[in-house]
């Protein structure tokens, strides 16, 4: 992908990048720069309703249900097995109503994608969890007097890292690389504002694909270490 970006006639230069940046083109690169905005936007309220949505009630469930864990995991698991397209029929009356009410902004999507990236999340959450020893933290912390977002914030939730940040990173991803929805919704994120360019430009959607690996690349760069750092950490900080 990088070389085919570097082509410029007979030899390669970073002709096809710098044309990007040319405010001559930003009329024509204005769908793309749309596209991502809306992605990033996107992806920062699927992590949060991954974080503070689907995290709680696992430990909720963890330590205070522990008989509901099967039925959460059956309906967290569930979407996994159902195509994009079968979700977009279910969910079109839904947006529908949204948009009448909300209007068509391109944030209500993300309700879509939490759906979408949940099966991934719950995993990543729930390894977390089963490592770490939840309740016995939970009541050590009840006992010494500190309340339930004490023990949220400040116990679980550093004990919880790895898998919190894994979880992220997977709804990241998800986010920047649907295309089903968006495109079935009439709403415009990376993936369809690729595909709109890509018409003109196929250097340039090329570009901005390998951008969003190298930006998923990072991340999990950054989760790995953040994850081993945690580790030293709790291992340090051992009996």
């Amino acid at each position: 992908m990088l070389e085919f970006t570097l082509r410029d006639g007979d030899g390669h230069s970073l002709a096809r990048w710098a044309a990007l940046l040319d405010p001559d083109n930003a009329a024509r690169y204005a769908p793309l720069w749309q596209g991502l905005r809306n992605s990033l936007v996107l992806a920062a309220v699927t992590v949060a309703i991954v974080l503070l949505l689907l995290a709680p009630t696992m430990i909720l469930v963890t330590l205070r249900f522990p008989a509901l864990r099967r039925p959460l995991e059956l309906v967290a698991l569930l979407p996994i097995s159902l195509p994009a397209i079968v979700l977009v029929v279910g969910l079109a009356p839904v947006y529908l109503f949204i948009g009448r009410t909300f209007g068509t902004g391109v944030w209500p999507l993300a309700l879509a994608y939490g759906v979408t990236a949940m099966p991934y999340a719950y995993r990543a959450i729930q390894a977390s969890i089963d490592a770490t020893g939840v309740r016995t933290l939970a009541e050590a912390a009840r006992t010494l007097g500190a309340g339930w977002p004490t023990v949220l914030l400040r116990v679980l939730a550093p004990n919880l890292r790895g898998g919190l940040l894994a979880a992220s990173l997977i709804s990241v991803a998800v986010v920047l690389g649907e295309f089903t929805i968006a495109s079935l919704l009439a709403r415009q994120n990376l993936q369809t504002a690729l595909l709109v360019v890509n018409r003109q430009d196929a250097y340039a959607a090329v570009i901005l694909s390998l951008l969003s690996l190298l930006l998923v690349l990072v991340l999990l760069l950054l989760i790995g270490r953040v994850g081993a750092r945690g580790g030293r950490g709790a291992r340090t900080e051992g009996p």
